[in-house]
């Protein structure tokens, strides 16, 4: 029986993706649950989806959609150019389709088409890149775009009094509909970690690929926590989202 593993931000990093999948020396019976934010960073971000796309056929993969994928999808798709965008890793997506054909880019958006905003499974845990808003769970969310863009689900997680037990009646009615909630989105770097952080029930695998930190995952089952070197330190001469 293979491992299911969640797996956290990589930002055009491939090199680093492709170390970390060597050091969990994966197998084809592993499931791989992606956490968003596959593009924006390093100079592979269009090598990386298609990289991503040849996994999938060979492992069972479930692709999650982050707000780096979404912007990038929408500039594939229309021409869209967001400002904001361009200024946190959008120009290196950009310049990596430089190169790229119409049938390449045609399989990519149908990649980024069919990502999931969040994704359960029967152990009653949610992988969603970033977070949900309604205090009813994700099933009720009123937009979408707080499934890869929202922080406050991590905010409060950081926030709450560890003595605070989840039958208590200010325990936060979000973390009550699952076990375990395994997201990406905001670096755990930006606290001071490079591994991955537990906080309530939530686990951050977000260690700050785009910038100095590396690629990681986690055996959801296990715990056992997997990474690559630092991403920047495979791509010398290159500035990512420093």
């Amino acid at each position: 029986m293979g491992r299911k593993l969640a797996i956290g931000d990589i930002h055009g990093g491939l090199r680093g993706l492709v170390q970390l999948l060597e050091r969990i020396d994966l197998t084809p019976e592993d499931q791989l649950i992606f956490l968003g934010d596959y593009v924006d960073g390093w100079s592979d971000s269009a090598n990386t989806v298609t990289y991503l796309i040849e996994l999938a056929k060979q492992n069972s993969c479930i692709f999650i959609r982050g707000n780096h994928d979404d912007l990038a999808h929408r500039w594939l798709e229309t021409g869209e150019l967001n400002q904001k965008w361009l200024e946190h890793g959008g120009q290196s997506s950009i310049d990596a389709y430089r190169n790229f054909s119409e049938d390449e880019i045609k399989a990519h958006l149908k990649f980024f088409s069919e990502m999931f905003n969040y994704y359960k499974d029967d152990q009653e845990r949610l992988f969603v890149h970033a977070g949900f808003t309604n205090l009813h769970g994700p099933d009720f969310e009123y937009h979408e775009t707080g499934f890869y863009w929202d922080r406050t689900l991590w905010e409060m997680a950081l926030s709450l009094n560890e003595n605070l037990q989840p039958d208590h009646q200010f325990y936060p009615k979000r973390l009550q509909h699952f076990e375990e909630i395994f997201i990406g989105h905001t670096p755990v770097t930006r606290i001071g970690e490079t591994t991955p952080v537990h906080k309530a029930n939530i686990w951050n695998v977000d260690t700050g690929a785009a910038f100095k930190g590396p690629v990681s995952a986690i055996d959801v089952n296990t715990k056992e926590i997997y990474q690559s070197d630092p991403v920047h330190q495979l791509y010398p001469g290159e500035s990512g989202r420093n």
